[in-house]
């Protein structure tokens, strides 16, 4: 019954998104944060408590059939010339392609929801555009280009915060990208997509209830050491040997 009431508060929280007289402007107050962490932390507080969960690596897809895509933000840093703007540097891994990139991220607006399901807090979301520039002297890159959103709160000492105050509710997520990948040599764009925990606009590729759950249809596109590890009987065969895989961080070179 709790996790059946999140979830619906959940879907509410999102709504709010879309009615105009249940948010407050709060894009000017954003330039007074440095919004680089809640982009690059690797574990967070839940639900207003002082539980720390692991933040996992972003899950997304590239392309048709839903061609497994990892990135990884290295660093962002904020610009000390223009404060909405946010220098980033990572790395992405399509199959076993490895490829540099580098670019900028642009807060555009941010806004207060009116009524948060936490009192305490002031809850909000942000959202932008990107652009991300592969390093060409390497296989297979390209430019990514789109937009995205994340979810924040403001605590009570005033400081931005990731927001996983619903964190157990059903459908949660966080940094959602959704854009393109195109080519250089080509030119061809590619649909490619990310985010923490769900990713945005994915069809019937998703088929997880509570949680981001690949349709098995589609394992041979990558996603065969994520069902495993994950998805599938823990008893099964190989899934230590696919966890593993899955807690594997690629964008270290060894």
């Amino acid at each position: 019954m709790k996790n059946i009431i999140l979830g619906l508060l959940a879907i509410i929280s999102v709504q709010v998104l879309g009615q105009n007289n249940d948010k407050i402007d709060f894009t000017t107050e954003i330039k007074g944060f440095d919004i680089s962490n809640l982009l690059t932390l690797s574990e967070f507080n839940i639900e207003a408590s002082d539980e720390i969960v692991g933040r996992p690596e972003p899950l997304g897809y590239i392309g048709e059939n839903y061609l497994r895509f990892r990135i990884h933000f290295i660093s962002v840093i904020q610009n000390p010339k223009n404060s909405m703007e946010y220098f980033v540097y990572g790395k992405s891994k399509v199959k076993n392609n490895i490829c540099d990139f580098q670019g900028i991220l642009t807060v555009e607006k941010a806004m207060l929801f009116a009524e948060s399901e936490f009192p305490t807090f002031k809850q909000g979301l942000f959202n932008g555009k990107y652009e991300f520039f592969e390093n060409p002297n390497q296989k297979g890159t390209g430019v990514f280009k789109g937009r995205f959103h994340t979810f924040f709160y403001i605590d009570t000492d005033g400081k931005i915060k990731y927001d996983a105050l619903m964190f157990v509710a059903d459908g949660f997520e966080n940094n959602q990208f959704e854009g393109t990948w195109t080519n250089y040599n080509s030119g061809n764009p590619k649909k490619c997509n990310w985010g923490d925990f769900r990713i945005p606009d994915s069809g019937n590729f998703d088929s997880g209830a509570g949680e981001f759950g690949p349709n098995s249809k589609y394992a041979e596109f990558g996603w065969e050491s994520y069902l495993k590890a994950w998805i599938y009987n823990p008893n099964s065969p190989g899934v230590e040997e696919a966890r593993k895989v899955e807690s594997e961080k690629w964008w270290i070179e060894k």
